[in-house]
């Protein structure tokens, strides 16, 4: 499996990296409208979430390597 390495815009409250903002695939900016879970794991943290294109994905931080990496995408059909 290859990964697939993004560039995510977080937001920083009483910790760093809390939660993502935007995230940036393949020189096109995505912002986050919502994050639907997240959930933890021993030294990353996953997010799924829907982006302002109206698709789902879910993003992983590694926290050791400060690097996030998609890990799926889901199209969502329109009406």
């Amino acid at each position: 499996m290859v990964k697939v390495l993004i560039t995510v815009q977080t937001y920083s409250g009483y910790k760093a990296d809390e939660r993502p903002r935007s995230f940036t695939l393949v020189n096109r900016r995505f912002e986050v409208r919502e994050i639907l879970d997240q959930w933890q794991g021993e030294d990353h943290t996953y997010f799924k979430l829907f982006a302002d294109d109206g698709n789902l994905y879910i993003i992983k931080h590694e926290k050791e390597a400060d690097e996030w990496e998609m890990v799926m995408m889901e199209a969502v059909e329109k009406p």
